[in-house]
C-alpha cells in the first residue's frame, strides 16, 4: 500500500498476463531483499535493475526490451521505454505489495521507502 504520493497505475502493453506475472513476482523479490537489507533507504527502479545490473539477459525484464524491439524500435528507444515501463511495473508491485510505503517522485524517476510499522 502506498501512503503518500501519486497513485496513478498505467498498464504496461503488449505483455501476457504469464509474462505480467513473471516480472511482477521477479520485481516483488527484488523489492523484498531490499527491504530486508537496506530497512530505511529509498530505492527506484534505477537502484533495483539500474546502472551495474542494468544487463536484463536471462531475467523476466528482458522481455520488456525485447517487445520494444519487435515493435520497431531502436535500440535506445528500446532501453528507454523498457527503463519506464519497468518503473510502471515496479509501482504496481508497490502498490499492491501488503506493506506500505512511502513514494516521492524525484526530476529523474520515483523512489519509495518501506515505513517500518
Amino acid at each position: 500500500m502506498i501512503v503518500k504520493g501519486e497513485d496513478t497505475i498505467r498498464e504496461v502493453a503488449g505483455l501476457s498476463q504469464e509474462e505480467r506475472e513473471r516480472i511482477s513476482a521477479f520485481l516483488q523479490g527484488a523489492v523484498y531483499c531490499w527491504c530486508k537489507n537496506r530497512k530505511e533507504e529509498w530505492f527506484s527502479m534505477l537502484e533495483l535493475m539500474g546502472g551495474d545490473n542494468n544487463d536484463w539477459t536471462g531475467t523476466p525484464l528482458q522481455m520488456l526490451h525485447d517487445k520494444e524491439i519487435e515493435n520497431g524500435k531502436s535500440k535506445e528507444e528500446a532501453y528507454d521505454n523498457a527503463g519506464k515501463n519497468s518503473g510502471w511495473l515496479l509501482k504496481k508491485v508497490i502498490f499492491d505489495d501488503k506493506r506500505r510505503f512511502e513514494t516521492e517522485e524525484t526530476p529523474i524517476n520515483r523512489r519509495y521507502r518501506w515505513l517500518l510499522d
